[in-house]
């Protein structure tokens, strides 16, 4: 007997991912569009669905249920799961931009022109993986486990690094700090 999908997924094979994509795509994408109104949030949630699948694969027996079965119960929980974590949220409110009354001065700018400038320089120092992780979550705003999971690291790891990175970052600012009363 072949083995089925799942299995081929939990013994490693990178085609059975392919397959399974193909295979379950349409019923996994159905699921979702039945929970799921903005398409990109439908997406995401096929996304984390099949990840969610790969995760757990090794867990399949077809003693129990058919790989669709399986596939549709990790989906339901999954989108489950989305809308208790959707429904704890505060919601938000767009905020009424109000006109600035006075800009910064040329020198404002040119200053904090200067304080970027000298930030990047010393982010270059950091060891790779502490710039890394920095770059990750302060400029592209990604919270630590996304950083972990894009980083391909273990989370404890990405705490470790932003922790002395942001520290040795500190330590090194700290001297312009000292010359300069505006940096504190």
């Amino acid at each position: 007997m072949h083995p089925t999908v799942l299995e081929r997924i939990a013994g490693g094979d990178p085609a059975a991912v392919d397959e399974c994509l193909d295979r379950y795509g349409a019923l996994v994408w159905s699921l979702v569009r039945r929970h799921v109104r903005q398409h990109a949030d439908a997406e995401d949630a096929v996304q984390e669905i099949f990840i969610e699948v790969w995760r757990n694969a090794r867990r399949f027996d077809a003693a129990i249920a058919s790989e669709a079965t399986f596939i549709a119960t990790i989906g339901r929980r999954r989108l489950i799961d989305r809308h208790r974590r959707q429904s704890r949220r505060i919601p938000t409110q767009t905020l009424v931009e109000e006109p600035v009354l006075y800009g910064r001065s040329q020198q404002g700018q040119i200053e904090t022109a200067e304080e970027a400038r000298r930030a990047r320089v010393v982010m270059a120092k950091l060891r790779p993986e502490e710039r890394r992780v920095l770059e990750l979550g302060l400029l592209d705003g990604l919270t630590q486990s996304q950083v972990a999971e894009a980083a391909g690291m273990p989370l404890g790891t990405v705490k470790t690094h932003t922790r002395r990175g942001l520290k040795r970052l500190r330590e090194m600012l700290a001297p312009a700090a000292a010359s300069n009363p505006n940096l504190t």
